[in-house]
């Protein structure tokens, strides 16, 4: 009986410890985003919604990254309703290479696109655009069998991206299945000229 309840909790650790150390990035994510703008002239608005998200790795250095969010809110100016949308399109290419059994670094260069929809009662719509580029470099480490974090420097430039600004980004990964987990992350510096804080809490589903 003692050797069956062993090679049973054995099979069923399994996939966990086939994954120590190494971190998969074949993954897809989802869940709520929030963005706080940090400018005290507008009262530091806040903006609610979604977002998707995921990787997928090419060998074993390379991986395709690829996303989507959209927040938006309702906000009252002088006395007009004015409902703001800001949707934010990714997709690049990401390098990895592990510096030990449990940790890597991590480097990835993305294309952006924002739109920004602006819907001003009494004066109709406003669509903005704006494109650039980010360069990210980071660490990424696995604390145990089902906990990772990582740490990483975001810089913006290129295309309407005039000043180039850098951002810190600090998020971790619990995985409670072979597959899913839950995921969080914030973002916080200046993109496009605008202070602003970015949260993201989901659930991961890593392959």
């Amino acid at each position: 009986m003692k050797k069956s309840l062993a090679l049973a909790l054995a099979l069923a650790a399994a996939p966990f410890a086939a994954s120590a150390g190494e971190p998969s990035y074949t993954y897809v994510e989802g869940g709520y985003a929030k963005l706080h703008i940090d400018e005290d002239d507008l009262d530091s608005p806040e903006a609610d919604g979604g977002f998707v998200r995921g990787s997928v790795a090419l060998g074993d250095s390379f991986h395709l990254i690829g996303g989507i969010s959209r927040v938006g809110e309702d906000y009252r100016f002088l006395g007009e309703r004015i409902d703001v949308d800001v949707t934010q399109y990714e997709l690049g290419v990401g390098y990895h290479l592990a510096m030990g059994e449990r940790v890597s670094f991590t480097a990835d260069l993305a294309y952006l696109r924002y739109d920004l929809d602006t819907d001003v009662q009494g004066y109709g719509e406003f669509d903005e655009q704006a494109t650039g580029g980010r360069l990210g470099v980071g660490i990424r480490g696995q604390f145990n069998d089902q906990f990772e974090g990582w740490v990483k420097a975001n810089y913006y430039d290129g295309g309407d991206f005039e000043d180039e600004t850098v951002t810190g980004v600090v998020g971790a990964h619990y995985k409670f299945h072979p597959t899913w987990g839950l995921m969080a992350e914030i973002e916080h510096g200046e993109v496009a000229e605008v202070e602003s804080t970015k949260y993201l809490v989901g659930v991961r589903a890593s392959f």
